[in-house]
């Protein structure tokens, strides 16, 4: 997997460095002062993680609990993400890793008790009734937690905040490390999800969408709450019609009780990381899109269009048993009616 192991040198002898380093015996080791010091010295492309991906290992300072942006999450509850890897083994072509990092080396960071002691201070600090915290904001929350092996110290550490949230992004099917877990309920494992050609052609090295969701059956029949995105939408033609059928096909595996929320957003991007997807994806069926650049620096459908989009999803889910209050709209600036789409 690896071509190499770069490892800070106060956590070389560190219980989960070795026990990492233990499943790539036959990988190059090699020692470092800092990981600030290596990765993203020299900027790598993007799509050389198909032929040399490096691994480095070790402790992330400063802050390393932060707010979310707004409309991140449900709304009207208090959210933040926490930051304990870098990169993903995946190659979604909209991927906004691609324009943030100067690398697509994975890193691992393994302070996750000094990750703990500042979700702890926020809970402590919040008046709010719900605060979440959401792992998987620069990574898969789940593909390859089999190797950093931290959720059962984030279970434990959960039991003891019953108030907070945790939120597992993932579009991983990786889940015998959470069969092997007692469910909690606030403990949420949350799904990416997209029609079954849009995942083959546009999310690439992933779960295909019949092991997705096998994986969210499983964890369903295991007792855990699960939460769905349909994010990021690309419009085509058919495009209600596929989230139509994939509503009907998730259905069948997620009864409304066990589901905790539905979230809908429409692609969008930096300029950075539009820049960089007509670099590393010239034949994209993205770069046919009719989008425009907004105010803000993104690159997005134009608002109209959006909102179309969005009010039909809306429909598709409310239709196929998906209660109101259960569907929220990620990364729009408010909620909309028919009125104003």
């Amino acid at each position: 997997m690896f071509s190499r192991i770069l490892v800070e040198q106060d956590v070389l002898n560190h219980p989960r460095t070795k026990s990492i380093l233990e499943r790539f015996k036959t990988t190059p080791v090699k020692e470092i002062n800092s990981i600030s010091e290596v990765f993203q010295r020299v900027k790598k492309p993007y799509l050389q993680k198909r032929d040399d991906l490096q691994l480095y290992i070790g402790t992330k300072k400063g802050q390393l609990v932060k707010k979310a942006p707004n409309a991140y999450g449900v709304k009207g509850e208090e959210h933040f993400y926490f930051i304990h890897s870098y990169n993903c083994i995946y190659e979604c072509e909209y991927c906004y890793l691609q324009g943030y990092f100067q690398s697509p080396d994975l890193v691992f960071f393994i302070n996750h008790e000094e990750i703990a002691e500042q979700i702890t201070d926020y809970y402590n600090k919040s008046n709010k009734e719900n605060i979440w915290f959401h792992a998987g904001e620069f990574s898969d929350s789940l593909a390859l937690s089999h190797i950093t092996g931290e959720l059962p110290f984030y279970f434990e550490l959960f039991k003891n905040l019953p108030k907070a949230k945790l939120e597992l992004r993932t579009k991983s099917a990786n889940i015998k490390p959470l069969l092997d877990l007692e469910p909690q309920d606030n403990i949420i494992v949350t799904f990416s999800l997209s029609p079954a050609h849009r995942i083959k052609s546009t999310d690439l090295k992933t779960p295909s969408l019949k092991h997705r969701l096998i994986a969210i059956e499983s964890l369903v029949k295991k007792g855990y709450r699960i939460g769905i995105h349909f994010d990021p939408v690309i419009f085509e033609d058919n495009f209600s019609d596929a989230y139509s059928e994939l509503l009907n096909s998730l259905n069948k595996v997620l009864p409304e009780e066990s589901l905790e929320y539905l979230s809908l957003g429409v692609v969008r991007f930096t300029k950075d990381v539009y820049h960089q997807v007509k670099k590393n994806y010239p034949n994209s069926e993205l770069l046919g899109s009719e989008f425009q650049k907004t105010p803000e620096g993104l690159v997005r459908y134009p608002r109209p269009l959006r909102m179309a989009m969005l009010h039909r999803l809306e429909s598709l889910c409310y239709e196929s048993g998906i209660n109101k209050d259960k569907v929220y709209l990620c990364m729009e600036d408010e909620h909309f009616s028919e009125s104003n789409t």
